[in-house]
């Protein structure tokens, strides 16, 4: 994890010179482990953010607060009891341990002063939020956890917190670098990353091979030479002195498509160059912009779970329908072998009789040579000949209808697709809620909402600006694609579409001017990255004019066609979209 202890070490005294003294306006809870504390002081209000969430937990101050539910869970109403109006007195860290306590001065229910204490644990699936009494008495917790869960330590309200098990390492502010060194030769089996990680409290799996790429080697401790000892000697000590004079430099490492990929407080060296280092102002910035994209995938993935099960269900249902019916529709093409065996009989009759299982007659449609045909003892050849009409009568209807049954089938198919990556991309629960009624127009979903219930006014589409000038628009869902494409649209706007692929629909908004072929260009990327397709390079977008742009009678929303079109290829790329 590379929030380790000694980058919270510069995190929390970087938080304590911002938000102490601060006061506490509003308490939400976004997510299940999250907690977004409103703090204003006279510099104005921050967001101080908490995650105990497995994959990412954290604090940090953040620009980009999650969106709050419609209603609060039990939990924030307790902490907004306690915590509202209280003031942020502290913020410290248990040694390099990856606890960290933010004490508050509060007021009770009877107007005594009190102080209360948010304990942030930041260890992976153990991670936690709880709220304690000064006499270290549990409040209530984002996580309880009882005896079923740890025969160890319990968090549970009314129990005594207590710190979790020490690992018994070395703190790097409290003790000499000979006393590192000789610690370290106690694993000296060990390779140096591995004895470094097993010895120092705080320090992270990167940061451990860190010291050893800058040692030059990661052999074990008992095979140094005096040269390099002498090296992780002089490391050791830069380091000790960076943690106790706070001076932690906040990088972020981009890969190639400038996507967040590590961070740390210090220069990183073991990447060489397929990593490119980006400086920022302080290491909450830092953090807010390593987990957006993470975070924001997350919460639409969490927010969307049952609507994505249902699609699911529905792709599952159609495709195995389909194939039946496609089976089906193979079968009926051999319909006129039916006709072929009526006509036959029927043209034969009169030297025919009952009671025979087959007829051997001149096939006239095969130069006369001479077919079977299976008959019904019971029948007559009157009879037969009949049965074998009806057969091909079904036969032949049925393949006018499986035809059709068939192709409504595949366009549910490809509209289910189009939802799904909608979905993907959602940022806001009423992005969500317009897919959701979207959904239920079109049958997918039974209507939930009540009679007379009021809905809220659609979102707008989501709005770019070319370099040259031009508003770009893009459409939030199939339903906003439509009026998007077909009403905001005028005949002069330039309409955009990945070639085949799943996609939002994009508006140039021209404003009678010429369109530049730049401004095309960072059209067709956008529309590249709101689509399936966003991931990928070589990415092939149509673009015509809006005027070109059908509405085939009685298709699902989003669904439209064009006959006259030009295709660009493009490779989209976060940083460009957000430039």
């Amino acid at each position: 994890m590379p929030l380790d202890g000694i980058f919270l070490h510069f995190l929390t005294n970087e938080l304590a010179q911002s938000i102490t003294g601060s006061r506490v306006e509003k308490v939400y809870q976004p997510a299940k482990d999250e907690l977004v504390l409103y703090l204003r002081s006279r510099t104005g209000t921050k967001k101080l953010y908490i995650s105990a969430n497995a994959n990412s937990p954290r604090i940090h101050l953040t620009e980009n607060a999650p969106e709050n539910p419609k209603n609060p869970t039990m939990l924030c109403m307790l902490l907004r009891k306690h915590l509202t109006s209280s003031i942020l007195k502290s913020i410290r860290q248990n040694e390099l341990d990856r606890v960290v306590f933010v004490d508050f001065d509060a007021t009770n229910e009877i107007g005594d002063k009190v102080e209360l204490s948010l304990c942030v644990e930041i260890m992976s699936k153990h991670s936690d939020i709880i709220l304690i009494k000064e006499d270290k008495t549990i409040i209530d917790a984002v996580k309880r956890i009882d005896f079923t869960q740890s025969e160890i330590r319990q968090i549970l309200p009314g129990l005594k917190y207590e710190l979790p098990p020490s690992q018994n390492k070395l703190n790097i502010c409290e003790c000499s670098v000979e006393e590192i060194m000789k610690a370290l030769e106690n694993h000296s089996v060990k390779s140096l990353s591995s004895a470094i990680l097993s010895t120092l409290q705080g320090v992270s799996p990167l940061i451990s091979r860190e010291i050893a790429e800058l040692c030059g080697t990661d052999v074990k401790a008992c095979d140094f030479t005096d040269n390099q000892r002498n090296r992780l000697i002089k490391i050791l000590t830069n380091l000790q002195n960076s943690v106790k004079n706070h001076d932690g430099k906040p990088t972020l490492l981009k890969n190639s498509d400038e996507k967040p990929f590590e961070y740390s407080y210090m220069d990183i060296t073991q990447y060489g160059f397929s990593l490119t280092p980006v400086s920022y102002e302080s290491f909450s910035e830092l953090l807010d912009e390593f987990y957006r994209e993470r975070d924001r995938l997350d919460r639409a993935r969490q927010r969307s779970l049952d609507l994505m099960k249902v699609l699911g269900n529905a792709t599952a249902r159609i495709s195995k329908k389909l194939n039946l019916q496609r089976a089906e529709l193979e079968r009926s093409v051999n319909r006129e072998e039916l006709r072929v065996k009526a006509e036959l009989i029927n043209a034969n009759q009169h030297s025919l009789s009952k009671g025979s299982c087959y007829y051997d007659l001149e096939n006239y449609y095969d130069d006369n040579k001479i077919i079977r045909i299976s008959a019904d003892p019971a029948l007559s050849p009157a009879a037969n000949s009949q049965k074998y009409y009806r057969e091909y009568r079904k036969a032949k209807n049925a393949e006018q209808i499986l035809t059709s049954l068939i192709d409504q089938g595949e366009q549910d198919l490809q509209y289910i697709e189009t939802v799904m990556d909608l979905l993907s991309r959602t940022d806001s629960q009423q992005e969500i809620d317009e897919i959701r009624a979207e959904l239920e127009n079109e049958g997918f979903l039974k209507k939930r909402r009540k009679a007379g219930q009021k809905q809220k006014k659609p979102l707008p589409p989501v709005e770019y600006t070319s370099v040259d000038g031009f508003k770009i628009l893009v459409g939030r869902n199939n339903v906003q694609n439509d009026r998007l494409s077909l009403r905001i649209a005028g005949p002069g706007d330039m309409w955009l579409h990945t070639q085949k692929i799943p996609g939002s629909h994009v508006i140039i908004v021209s404003d009678n001017k010429k369109i530049p072929e730049s401004t095309i260009e960072q059209a067709a990327e956008i529309a590249a990255f709101n689509s399936k397709a966003r991931g990928s390079s070589l990415v092939p977008v149509d673009y015509t004019l809006a005027k070109n742009i059908k509405k085939p009678a009685g298709a699902k929303p989003g669904k439209v066609i064009y006959h006259v079109y030009n295709t660009i290829i493009v490779n989209p790329k976060e940083y460009k979209i957000e430039k």
